[in-house]
């Protein structure tokens, strides 16, 4: 059961349409908490990956980022919108006015 566990978690090694190694497991294959603890890795090293990495580290990350936010959109498409989060609640804010993260500007 364990050796099972273990295959399972192990990092899938595939190539894309350019040949380009590939790693980690598909986002299919994670349950959803999985799924939003490698979405809230991910954006929490986005930062320094785009200063610091190499432009190969920068694409890698760029894909798995978007494989990673499809799969969490795949599973939510009814997901809570904030109105201010959208252009019409960006656009009755006006200029300056900020929305911190996760609330909804009102």
């Amino acid at each position: 059961m364990f050796v099972q566990w273990m295959q399972e978690r192990e990092p899938q090694t595939r190539h894309d349409e350019r040949g380009t190694t590939m790693t980690g497991v598909e986002p299919s294959r994670l349950d959803d908490q999985q799924l939003m603890k490698e979405l809230e890795t991910i954006h929490r090293t986005r930062h320094d990956t785009l200063l610091y990495g190499s432009n190969d580290a920068l694409r890698a990350h760029n894909e798995r980022m978007a494989q990673l936010e499809g799969e969490y959109l795949r599973r939510n498409p009814r997901r809570l919108v904030s109105a201010g989060r959208t252009r019409e609640g960006a656009r009755e804010r006006g200029c300056g006015e900020a929305v911190a993260p996760g609330t909804s500007g009102t």
